[in-house]
Parts: C-alpha cells; structure tokens; sequence
C-alpha cells in the first residue's frame, strides 16, 4: 500500500521465500478484507481461484444447522482462499513493483526508537547492516524483534490460555460440503472446511499435551467422523493427509500497539484463537489503518493519525477478542466441566433458534473489521 502511495519502504523476511509460500494456514477471508486485497492489486487469483460462501453450518446433538451468513449480513460473503495463497499473490505483486523484500533476514535489534532516526540491525544472507529510516512497522509475532524492543514497564500484555490445542490436517479429500463445518461433540470440536475442489482443511480439539504421535492417520479420521457426524450425514469424504500439525490456542493483547517510531501490527499486538476466523482479517485491517497514518506523517507531517493508531486498533482487537472468544467458547466442549457443557449447548441452541443471536454471528463472522 506504501509503495502504491510512492513511499519507499524495505520489508525484512525472517523465513525463505519457499518456507512463507507453502507454510499452511487458515483461509477465511472476510468481505470487506478481499475487497482490500483486491484494491491493491494482489486479487486477481483469489477472485478467480477462491470459494466464495454465503453461510456456514453449526452441529451438535447429531443435527446441522445452517447459519445463512449473507443473508443475515446486508448480501456480504465470505472467501475461502488459503492464507500461503495470499502471501503468494502479496510476494509476487511485491516483485513486480521490484520493491525491496529481503528474505532470510533475521532483525537482530531495533533501537533510536524515540528520536526521528530508528535503526533496524539486520543479519541477512550476505552479512550484517544496519537500515536508518523513519518509521518501523513491527510485524513479527508476539515473540519478535519489535516486542523485545519496547521497555516492559511500558507494555501491557494480556493473555489467555485455552485448555486444549487444535490439531489441523490438509488432506486430498473432496470437500464434503461446500460451505464450513463447525462441529460440537462431546469428544471434542471439529471444524471441515475447504481449500479446492479436491483439497479440505479439517481440525480437531485436542488435549493441550497431546502429540501428532498419537494420532495416526486411522485415528484422526475416525474421530473427524464421529464429531461431525449427523443422521442424515454419518460419513465424510477420506484421502490421504498431506500436511498436519498442533496449534495450542491462545489470546493475546498487546497494548499499546505503538512505541514512539515504532508501530505493531498484526500477530506482533494480537493473537486470535482461530474459531473466530480473524487472524489474517485482523493483520490486515491494522495495515489499513497503518498505512493511512503513514501516508499522512510521512507526506505531510501530521502526526494525528499515528498518535490515534493504537486506540483505533484496540477497539476493534478486542472486539474480535470478544468474537473469536465466544466461538471458542461455544464450541470446545469441556473435559472436567459438565456445567460449562450445558452452558456451552445453550448458546448453540440460541445461536440457530433466534435471528437476533444468527445475525451478530453472521456479521461478525463476514465482516467485524468493517463494522
């Protein structure tokens, strides 16, 4: 977006190309988050190669329900297009601008963070450097650079811990339903969704201590089976698992998102439990808004946006905090907790039965970052 606006600007990869290409990961886009993609130039491929869905299905008790999300959100639909897809298109629009993208570039300090001229050590391929310039934009994870940058008495961190983990499979399986599963057994969650029209996406809840080890491919379709499983639909469609693995869940908050020239963005000032579908959608929508005061500062030197970042932010983390929460929540079942369980069955129930509880899920789920 920068460098449409002719601003130069330098990315840092820490991974290769190839690694960040073909690394696996979620693929919910919302509405108004492709049409950004789109704006920029990186959406031809997604408009052409992605699944545009217009509900999403609940099951529990053996029964589905189908929460029609476009009509419950003004027409919107939502995009299912894999995340490496879009880090693919953003890659390769990068190069055609022959901007400069460093791979394997490690940022090993950032420091002048309160004078107009920050650094950024970097120890990349060919040797050490260090870049002067006059904003930083941090966006490497809760664990990067940027968060080791900022004095601790100076940020706050707010997080929280699930008691389980969700185990994720990319299998060559047509998919078995053209919009996403959400399920809710009491063995745990399930979640199908899609990637093509021969590739699905499918997770299961499991315990946080538990490895790929103990669940050999027989197991892990097995249990899909039995969690999604309906009377009118007892099976899903098999094939064999190309990719798999564990990601604990969590929620994290950092603020505030900006340290005098440097700015956080993305997975560096948030993290999302995943049932949400917010992770990319709520990284992109910190650009938007980082981009704009930017663009302001560095054209014409007012800083109002930049000092506005942060607060303009969080009110919208948190907002999706509260959704990916509420997902979460509604839909793992408890393994200690039989209370939690019928409170858990009773959201659902209220979730299908009344429109009121459909439409916030469905305009939280198509677009909370618009809203």
């Amino acid at each position: 977006m920068l460098q449409l606006e002719g601003i130069d600007n330098i990315v840092l990869e820490h991974r290769s190309r190839e690694h960040i290409e073909n690394r696996v990961r979620a693929g919910v886009i919302e509405y108004g988050i492709a049409n950004l993609i789109a704006d920029v130039g990186a959406g031809a491929r997604m408009r052409k190669e992605g699944l545009v869905h217009h509900g999403i299905e609940l099951r529990f008790d053996h029964q589905s329900h189908r929460i029609p999300l476009s009509d419950l959100a003004d027409g919107r639909p939502i995009t299912v297009y894999g995340q490496q897809e879009v880090v693919k298109d953003l890659v390769m629009l990068r190069l055609d601008q022959e901007a400069p993208l460093l791979f394997e570039s490690e940022v090993t300090a950032i420091g002048d963070l309160t004078t107009d001229r920050p650094f950024v050590d970097v120890s990349g391929v060919d040797g050490a450097f260090r870049i002067r310039c006059d904003i930083v934009a941090g966006c490497d994870g809760t664990f990067g650079a940027a968060n080791r940058a900022i004095p601790k008495d100076l940020m706050r961190r707010f997080e929280r811990t699930f008691p389980f983990s969700w185990l994720g499979i990319l299998a060559e399986a047509p998919p078995a339903t053209e919009e996403l599963i959400y399920g809710r057994h009491e063995n745990g969650f399930a979640l199908y969704s899609l990637r093509s029209p021969t590739l699905s996406r499918l997770y299961l809840g499991v315990r946080p201590d538990e490895t790929l080890a103990q669940w050999p491919d027989d197991r892990i379709w097995e249990e899909l089976t039995v969690r999604l499983a309906t009377e009118e639909k007892p099976e899903i469609n098999q094939g064999r698992i190309i990719d798999r693995g564990i990601t604990a869940m969590r929620s994290i908050v950092i603020e505030p998102m900006r340290y005098g020239r440097l700015l956080l963005a993305g997975d560096a000032a948030h993290i999302v439990p995943p049932t949400g579908a917010k992770g990319m959608n709520l990284a992109l929508a910190d650009v938007r808004v980082l981009s704009q005061a930017l663009l302001t500062f560095l054209r014409g030197g007012d800083d109002s946006l930049l000092e506005a970042y942060s607060a303009s932010c969080l009110e919208r983390v948190w907002r999706a905090e509260e959704f990916s929460n509420y997902m979460t929540q509604m839909l793992h079942p408890s393994y200690e907790d039989e209370f939690e369980n019928g409170i858990q069955l009773a959201r659902l129930r209220q979730a299908v039965s009344s429109r009121e509880s459909s439409t916030v899920l469905a305009r939280n789920y198509v677009d909370l970052n618009s809203l």
